[in-house]
C-alpha cells in the first residue's frame, strides 16, 4: 500500500535555512549541506529498497496561493498567511508492506533538533471505494 508522509514547517523553518536569522540562529552553509546530504541519502535508501514513490520538497508559503470560492466567485489570496503557524513543507510517497513500516519510515524525516517536530503517515486512497470501508 501506499503512504504519504507529510512534512511541516513555518516561514522561520524556511528563512533560518536560507541563512536568515529569526529569533533562531540561521543554519551555517554546513548544516544546509548536511541536511541535504542527510535527505538525499534517506531517500536513495528507500529508493533501493523499492519503497520510495516520489518526494519533494514545497517553496516557502510566501510563493503560496489560496483559491476560495465565494458567492461563485474565485478568491486568490497571496501568501504567507498569518493565522498559519506550519504549513506543508514537502511529501514523501512510499510503497511498503504496513502502516508500521510507514510509520518507521516516517520517523526517520523527523528532525530530531526541532523541538515539537512532527509529521504525518496517512494512507493514498487507490479509488472512492476506499472512502467506504
Amino acid at each position: 500500500m501506499k503512504y504519504m508522509i507529510l512534512l511541516y514547517g513555518s516561514q522561520q523553518d524556511y528563512d533560518v535555512l536560507s541563512g536568515r536569522a529569526t529569533d533562531r540562529p540561521a543554519m551555517s552553509a554546513e548544516q544546509i549541506a548536511a541536511m541535504h546530504k542527510h535527505m538525499e541519502t534517506f531517500h536513495q535508501a528507500l529508493a533501493e529498497s523499492g519503497e520510495l514513490v516520489d518526494a519533494r520538497g514545497l517553496s516557502e508559503p510566501v510563493h503560496a496561493r489560496r483559491v476560495q470560492v465565494r458567492d461563485g466567485a474565485p478568491v486568490v489570496t497571496d501568501g504567507p498567511y498569518p493565522e498559519t503557524q506550519e504549513v506543508l513543507a514537502g511529501y514523501t510517497i512510499v510503497e511498503c508492506a504496513s502502516f508500521d513500516r510507514a510509520t518507521e519510515i516516517a520517523a526517520g524525516l523527523v528532525d530530531p533538533d526541532a523541538p515539537g517536530g512532527y509529521v504525518d503517515v496517512r494512507p493514498v486512497l487507490d479509488g472512492v471505494e476506499d472512502l467506504a470501508g
